[in-house]
């Protein structure tokens, strides 16, 4: 029976000290979406010197109209991601190319709620990316093959002649390339 107690006191100490050791999310650029854990022992980590200069295609929406999509949660991470591993907010230069089926979350809160019934998740996420120095465009292309009005979009988003063109312009400045 006192081995017993042993073994039961050693297994509750082992998972407490699992617990107190547990991750919470930081949010070090954006602080209201993409939160990522702190990674102490990482080896491999950006570089805090370089310019970072990344576009990133935007294409995938989701089908709950009232969630932020995972796409642009992910942009929020990666800015975190950076920060995290000591790259200046200043030496990110990231450039969003939304199309497809992404073009419906850029939609001003009024147009989004007449469409979907409920108010536009992605705007303060959208704020807070201009505000951390994301550029922002739709694809025209996009927007015209939906019938969506240009005056009726997010005022941190700004229109593009295309995600092909722009994608290709910005890789072409020597920007990599991501899809999310």
């Amino acid at each position: 029976m006192k081995n017993f107690r042993n073994i039961f006191l050693a297994t509750c100490c082992f998972f407490l000290s699992i617990a107190a050791h547990g991750q919470e999310m930081i949010n070090p650029v954006i602080k209201g979406y993409g939160g990522i854990m702190d990674a102490p022992h990482a080896m491999e980590k950006p570089d805090p010197n370089m310019e970072y200069k990344i576009i990133i295609d935007v294409a995938t929406g989701d089908s709950n109209p009232d969630q932020v999509m995972y796409s642009l949660v992910n942009v929020a991470r990666l800015l975190n991601l950076h920060a995290m591993g000591g790259v200046p907010k200043e030496k990110m230069h990231v450039v969003l190319a939304i199309h497809a089926s992404a073009v419906w979350s850029v939609l001003d809160n009024e147009t989004y709620k007449a469409k979907y019934d409920v108010d536009n998740p992605h705007l303060p996420l959208f704020k807070e990316l201009k505000d951390a120095g994301v550029q922002i465009f739709v694809c025209s292309q996009s927007l015209m093959g939906r019938n969506i009005d240009h005056t009726k979009l997010a005022p941190e988003v700004v229109v593009a002649t295309s995600m092909l063109t722009t994608l290709t312009t910005y890789q072409l400045k020597g920007y990599a390339a991501l899809k999310f």
